[in-house]
């Protein structure tokens, strides 16, 4: 059950967003396209890491004993923040908050968000879920990312199953390394864990995770939480790095500003517009022209792309 509450991306520019939208100050989103330890380090300051993988894996996550990576950690839902996952689309946002409400003390994360933390610290995990997916600002944040969807696809009533994605967080948190799924009983301990440590740590846990799946399964996809690059920049009078952070962070806003909308109606009314001035120049025969010079084009520009061509014509 959704619950209303709408898929969202994993998006780097999404997830930025969101949390400031919440009230969180100074963090940001970095996409990590390998899983290199390195990489992670020009990020510190470090929070943690939300990773998007299909579930379940190609093989059990979990014996009778425990989980194949890792223990579980009953108590640890006492010294911090973990909730069950009780909705299904909200794993993305409850994977954030995983790892920002156990960062309070590094992160100003908003009179809002510390209410909300305040509240539900007393609460055993589940009813911490419950209190998640019934809060109308997280909810309405957290849709108002939803990429517009005007039309239904009748493809997908076939009856097969769709492949399931799901998102989770990794952090440090009192010296342990930390995965927080909501789906799971309670927190996995990876054993101990630095800040300094923490990306060499978390690249292992992943690397073991990624090669339980079969060779052929690409689909992950992992988001690096930061302190605000822009913050760095200003520190050390970066101009370069801030010019490109303002860049980014103008580009994600019009990015989003697209996920919002609903274009259908402004296509429509603009090719009804462009066959009205073709009827006009020379009847159906114009239209038909038009329309097999475009399908033309269509199709150069689909070879070129398979050849490697680089940027192609495709108007």
């Amino acid at each position: 059950m959704s619950g209303g509450w709408n898929t969202i991306e994993s998006d780097a520019g999404v997830f930025t967003s969101l949390i400031e939208n919440l009230g969180v100050k100074n963090v940001q989103f970095e996409e990590l396209l390998t899983l290199d330890a390195a990489e992670l380090v020009t990020l510190q300051p470090l929070y943690g890491v939300i990773f998007l993988f299909k579930y379940p894996t190609d093989r059990p996550y979990a014996t009778p004993d425990g989980p194949l990576d890792g223990s579980f950690d009953h108590g640890a839902a006492e010294q911090m923040f973990f909730a069950a996952q009780t909705i299904q689309n909200a794993c993305a946002t409850q994977a954030l908050l995983s790892v920002l409400m156990n960062k309070t003390e590094e992160v100003d994360i908003g009179p809002q968000m510390r209410d909300f933390r305040e509240f539900t610290m007393v609460l055993p995990p589940e009813f911490r879920g419950e209190a998640l997916s019934n809060s109308d600002l997280i909810r309405e944040v957290h849709n108002s990312f939803a990429r517009s969807s005007p039309f239904a696809d009748e493809t997908q009533k076939t009856g097969e199953a769709e492949d399931a994605f799901h998102f989770i967080a990794y952090t440090p948190v009192n010296g342990t390394l930390y995965e927080l799924d909501g789906l799971q009983p309670a927190p996995i301990s990876h054993g101990p864990c630095t800040l300094h440590s923490f990306p060499a740590k978390v690249v292992e846990v992943l690397q073991r995770r990624v090669a339980r799946y079969e060779a052929t399964e690409i689909r992950f996809n992992l988001l690096a939480m930061c302190r605000d690059l822009r913050v760095r920049a200003r520190e050390f009078g970066d101009d370069e790095l801030l010019a490109r952070e303002e860049r980014k962070r103008r580009d994600w806003q019009f990015e989003n500003a697209l996920r919002r909308h609903n274009f259908v109606g402004f296509a429509g009314e603009l090719l009804k517009g462009v066959v009205d001035a073709k009827l006009k120049e020379g009847g159906g025969a114009a239209v038909d022209k038009w329309v097999d010079e475009s399908m033309e084009r269509r199709k150069a520009a689909e070879k070129a792309l398979r050849r490697g061509d680089g940027d192609v014509d495709m108007e």
